[in-house]
């Protein structure tokens, strides 16, 4: 492979052919050359010596080189050089998504959708959980998109989410790892008991607030035709079950995001919740942050009906419609984006959300590149995907419920040992099944049974699984758009 790399330098970096170099990576800064090569089973970045990467040395083309490891210190290295491959503030763009990738290999299926359409990536996204479930950190998710970004030559710019932080030192962990995008997750400052209180109990509970009682008490307000009203009781519990999340949210504006909203975007999660958050409740929440000085760029409230991880919603769309149009409406009010959390294969309401977002939105999607990856395996390693999903049925599932709300029936999905090879792609078309792969890629991933031979699998035909990202990210945005652009 190197005399391959010494051939392709001798010839001035211009001839590609019996060259594993990727074509699209071959870029300049003063006098640093570099390019991204493939080694067969590893991607490695390949620079002049005065371009500061830390690897092997070789000299070709009377000059020294450098064959360097896709590590962090070369990330770094990377971004200085190439501005482009560091994230940068995208959310206040119309049209936004992020595509989080659990595994750091989806990013060039990724590009190949936002290279088709105008809305700009978040490339680089990802949670807490998400890290501790595989093992990952902020810095290694980043560096992974880098690297791809560098490789395909994306110029066009692209965030980066820490994903659903909760605390002060998650916001901080997120930001010093050069994330410019924080989902604050506000669900452990939300009361979800409030609404099966009485009202009796409401009121011994609610502490009078003279000030916001004479803003809202009794008034109506219309947003873009839409009639909002505040009751005593639904005033009492929205006070019960958000003061304590807006607080909290003002709180970390306040300490990280004031006077960098040029540079940092913020996003308030208010739908990690047990109930919908109504439209009433979703403008009492949007005016008070407002009138505090927050400057959310979106704002993703707990939609009617059923977000579930990688089927589609699950609920009544004459109703989803009817409340999201008034969602979208405030979210315009107020100045921010609306976002659609928990997005992935949400196919059925996708023209509602382009319709009456008028084409700005923020969609949130992740688990689905997974389910994309694990049909590789299904359709090329039939034996390991066995394997993986006799696993996750038998032993993950029960552990991998703690962290997700799913209505999974195990006894819906079809015995592997009963399928032929040829059968078991389509098991990625059944619900329960794909929620029982979807929801324990934690498990499968740490799993050193079948880690190595999971990646070798996906090295082997990244190709195929770039492509089946592109069509399938590809196909929700096409339906979003199909809902303003018709």
């Amino acid at each position: 492979m190197t005399e391959q790399i010494r051939a392709f330098i001798e010839g001035g970096c211009k001839d590609y052919v019996g060259c594993s170099v990727y074509p699209r990576s071959l870029h300049e800064n003063g006098d640093c050359v570099c390019f991204a090569a493939d080694f067969g089973d590893k991607d490695v970045i390949i620079g002049s010596n005065n371009c500061g990467f830390k690897g092997e040395e070789l000299t070709a083309g009377g000059k020294s080189w450098v064959i360097g490891e896709q590590t962090h210190a070369n990330a770094v290295v990377l971004r200085a050089l190439f501005p482009f491959t560091a994230p940068c503030s995208v959310l206040k763009k119309d049209r936004t998504a992020g595509v989080g990738d659990r595994l750091g290999i989806a990013t060039t299926g990724h590009i190949r959708v936002f290279e088709d359409y105008d809305a700009y990536p978040i490339l680089a996204q990802q949670s807490i959980r998400e890290l501790n479930l595989t093992g990952r950190t902020f810095d290694d998710v980043l560096d992974c998109v880098t690297f791809a970004v560098f490789r395909e030559n994306f110029t066009r710019g692209f965030g980066a989410d820490g994903d659903h932080v909760k605390t002060p030192e998650e916001v901080e962990y997120a930001i010093k790892s050069g994330y410019t995008m924080i989902t604050l997750d506000c669900s452990e400052h939300i009361r979800n008991d409030v609404l099966s209180l009485s009202f009796e109990e409401v009121k011994a509970q609610y502490k009078p607030n003279k000030e916001l009682e004479e803003k809202y008490l009794g008034k109506t307000f219309e947003v873009e035709g839409h009639k909002i009203t505040f009751d005593e009781d639904s005033f009492m519990r929205m006070s019960l079950i958000y003061n304590e999340a807006i607080e909290f949210a003002v709180s970390i504006y306040n300490r990280f995001f004031a006077g960098k909203e040029d540079a940092l975007d913020f996003e308030i999660s208010i739908d990690e919740t047990a109930t919908p958050t109504e439209p009433a409740q979703h403008f009492y929440v949007a005016s008070e942050l407002i009138a505090r000085g927050v400057v959310p760029a979106t704002v993703a409230p707990r939609f009617c009906g059923e977000f579930q991880k990688g089927i589609d919603y699950i609920g009544d769309l004459s109703q989803f419609a009817e409340e999201f149009s008034v969602h979208a409406a405030i979210a315009r009010k107020f100045g921010y984006k609306i976002s659609v959390h928990s997005g992935s294969d949400k196919f059925s309401v996708f023209e509602t959300v382009g319709k009456y977002s008028q084409g700005r939105f923020h969609l949130k999607t992740a688990g689905t590149n997974w389910l994309e990856a694990m049909k590789i395996v299904a359709i090329h390693n039939p034996d390991l995907y066995r394997r993986v999903h006799k696993y996750a049925l038998n032993t993950a599932f029960a552990e991998a419920r703690k962290y997700y709300h799913v209505t999974t029936d195990l006894t819906k999905i079809p015995d592997v040992d009963t399928l032929s090879d040829a059968e078991l792609p389509d098991l990625f078309k059944n619900n329960d099944s794909r929620q029982l792969i979807h929801i324990t890629y934690g498990l499968i991933l740490t799993n050193p049974e079948f880690r190595s031979e999971l990646f070798n699998t996906w090295r082997e035909y990244r190709e195929e699984y770039a492509e089946a990202v592109h069509q399938h990210i590809g196909r929700h945005l096409q339906m979003i758009y199909n809902g303003f652009q018709a």
